[in-house]
């Protein structure tokens, strides 16, 4: 079994609490996204994870069983792929599968076959003799995942593995790590501050922030109903609009729910805007509008439109636009707390 659960988790570095009372239940076989900007704690969290980091106090369990500092890494039946691959650079590929089967003691013949199986399941059976500095970083990518794979981890930690490839391999990328961690079920953890990579590869995402998870969830329930103010704005692109509603609340709308009046069915329940539109940038696949919103007292407030190609209404810079957005697509939060009124999910 490799569900993983942490219990009041904390890693304190002096004064700065790095992560602080995070509570986890990554279910069997789950594939579980920690996200969120750089220095929210999702890395060490990981590391404490894996045996890596000695919490200053609360409890991690893998498997049903508590690993506290006592239990080491290659204890834990873990495996972590790193964002720089840690391959060792004088070996081949073939000697970065093998070298934690080695380390285990197994015969040559045995370490042989597993490396030939998880060479095979990654497409790199040809390139087992090269050195890393001969592969591309997709190939030293999936060099990295098989190295993981042959180990028979209970559970996979990745630590950001795709940041290092460019845009268009790292989609193809996403889409083989999904359909391989599908085939195999192995517990997995990952951490992104990519949003694109969450939103794409995890069952459920966990989103942190300042050592503390803020919302956990399943990806379009995270999306449709964040918890906070931090949430709505950190998931999504562009992010979740937030104007002043009254003296308590904040009203909050995504920008692809904000559109022309004559959009919209006339029998739709829907709050209408006048949008004075400042600015608008052409995307292909669709046309983003920056503007105010001529209700609001704050004029300085910008607000944005993602209008699709197929929405073809004339729109020119400086002019003032009725806009709605449809009840069901409003949220609403709390002014001085951040928090949501109308319940995340």
């Amino acid at each position: 079994m490799g569900y993983v659960e942490t219990h009041d988790l904390h890693k304190h570095f002096g004064e700065v609490r790095a992560v602080d009372g995070v509570n986890l239940d990554v279910a069997e076989g789950e594939l579980l996204v920690l996200l969120g900007p750089s220095g929210c704690g999702k890395t060490t969290l990981m590391r404490m994870i894996a045996g890596l980091e000695t919490p200053t106090s609360g409890r991690i369990v893998i498997g049903g069983e508590e690993v506290d500092e006592d239990v080491p890494p290659r204890a834990r039946g873990v495996a972590m792929v790193f964002q720089s691959y840690a391959l060792y650079p004088h070996k081949t590929a073939f000697g970065n599968i093998a070298f934690p089967l080695e380390a285990l003691g197994l015969p040559p013949a045995q370490i042989a076959e597993k490396v030939d199986a998880g060479a095979r399941m990654f497409g790199i059976g040809h390139l087992l003799r090269r050195l890393p500095r001969q592969l591309s970083g997709g190939e030293r990518q999936r060099v990295a995942l098989a190295r993981a794979v042959v180990r028979d981890p209970r559970v996979f930690l990745f630590d950001e593995p795709l940041s290092n490839l460019d845009a268009q391999l790292r989609a193809i990328a996403r889409y083989e790590l999904k359909e391989f961690q599908r085939q195999i079920g192995t517990t997995t953890i990952y951490v992104t501050h990519d949003q694109v990579e969450a939103m794409g590869l995890g069952d459920r995402i966990a989103v942190m922030d300042r050592g503390k998870v803020r919302q956990i969830g399943t990806p379009q329930e995270v999306y449709d109903y964040p918890a906070d103010t931090f949430v709505a704005t950190f998931l999504g692109s562009p992010p979740m609009n937030l104007v002043e509603h009254d003296s308590e609340t904040l009203l909050g709308f995504r920008p692809e729910h904000f559109l022309p009046r004559e959009v919209f069915p006339a029998e739709e329940p829907v709050v209408t805007f006048h949008l004075r539109v400042r600015q608008i940038e052409h995307l292909g696949a669709d046309r983003l509008l920056y503007g105010t919103l001529e209700e609001q007292a704050r004029r300085d407030q910008t607000v944005i439109a993602a209008l699709p190609v197929t929405i073809r209404t004339p729109i020119q810079e400086g002019e003032v636009y009725r806009f709605a957005v449809p009840q069901r697509a409003l949220r609403t939060f709390d002014r001085a707390t951040g928090r949501a009124r109308d319940g995340a999910r």
